[in-house]
């Protein structure tokens, strides 16, 4: 690419207009589809973005042979096969901290929403049911004072308990290491998956999708969390076994979930779950404010357009 021409970038999805600005001085976008097709435009792309979560491996990569630089938008990159970019040397960045803040915040809101029966108070709100108020209507359950666990402290489970403890609310966590930094600036307490599930209020999942997280809470997890308890997902859906989750919710052998994720995604029309009164579900919305996209936005350009000069990505992550 020089420095007057654009570069051939394959995208999976058309991005909202306030991103293309960003992109539009640099790239002409060739549409996912040609990878179907084998078009002869593919002996050209040098760039691929991956906006919302196409898979992507080693048969997709034969396919463009002058490929330099993988920008995802986004933090997960499970819908990439890192091990098939790092056996031909593809660098692939993301944007990690952008989502932070939203992602948490949108956690606290889904905690709040499931324990207070917002969702179904506002569809009540709006039907010709609501002709009187009453006090003894739509109970929820107190959230401050509760105990919260985090399975997860990264740098979005890390935001989460900065939001939980403006609630009040105790905080136990579950991470693969022991935080002790953030035990003494969240004022958390580390414990096993099988302890924190056992004395959770609330339980939210904030960790990557990975082998060894995938289908994490299961049946038996879900068995171990109390009747009173709510399941918060705003990581990944798999990490959470749809059956299994359905089963427990219908049989209310939980409070209730809220799912900003599912596995899979979206789920089809006709899944169950949709159906059933203690699920708020939300369509992935975990990052999407303006402001968020745009810094994510602002991030996987760097990311594109260093790879496409042969530079170190800013955030690499093969």
């Amino acid at each position: 690419m020089t420095a007057t021409s654009k570069a051939k970038v394959l995208l999976d999805l058309e991005l909202p207009q306030f991103i293309e600005d960003l992109f539009a001085p640099h790239c002409e976008w060739v549409p996912w589809t040609a990878l179907e097709h084998n078009a002869a435009v593919l002996q050209e792309v040098e760039a691929v973005l991956t906006y919302a979560h196409p898979h992507l491996d080693a048969t997709s990569l034969a396919k463009l042979p002058a490929l330099k630089v993988i920008s995802n938008y986004g933090v997960g990159v499970d819908h990439i096969v890192l091990d098939d970019c790092r056996t031909i040397g593809m660098p692939v960045g993301n944007t990690p901290g952008a989502v932070n803040g939203a992602t948490a915040d949108l956690t606290m809101a889904l905690v709040l929403a499931v324990a207070r029966n917002v969702v179904t108070g506002d569809r009540y709100a709006r039907s010709d049911a609501f002709k009187i108020f009453d006090p003894g209507m739509l109970l929820g359950t107190d959230v401050f004072g509760t105990t919260l666990g985090i399975v997860g402290m990264g740098a979005i489970g890390r935001e989460v308990a900065k939001r939980a403890r403006g609630f009040d609310m105790h905080i136990v966590y579950q991470n693969r290491r022991r935080d002790e930094a953030a035990e003494r600036e969240l004022g958390a307490t580390y414990c096993t998956l099988e302890a924190l599930l056992d004395q959770s209020d609330f339980v939210s999942l904030n960790m990557p999708l990975t082998d060894s997280t995938r289908n994490l809470i299961g049946a038996p997890e879900l068995a171990r969390m109390r009747s009173s308890a709510f399941l918060v997902n705003t990581a990944r859906g798999g990490v959470v076994d749809t059956d299994a989750l359905y089963d427990t919710l219908r049989n209310q052998r939980i409070a209730g979930a809220a799912l900003d994720v599912t596995e899979p995604e979206p789920l089809p029309r006709d899944h169950p779950l949709l159906a059933l009164e203690n699920l708020v579900i939300l369509p992935h919305l975990g990052t999407s404010t303006t402001g968020t996209r745009r810094r994510m936005g602002q991030m996987t350009l760097d990311n594109l357009l260093a790879g496409l000069a042969g530079k170190p990505l800013p955030n690499p992550v093969a």
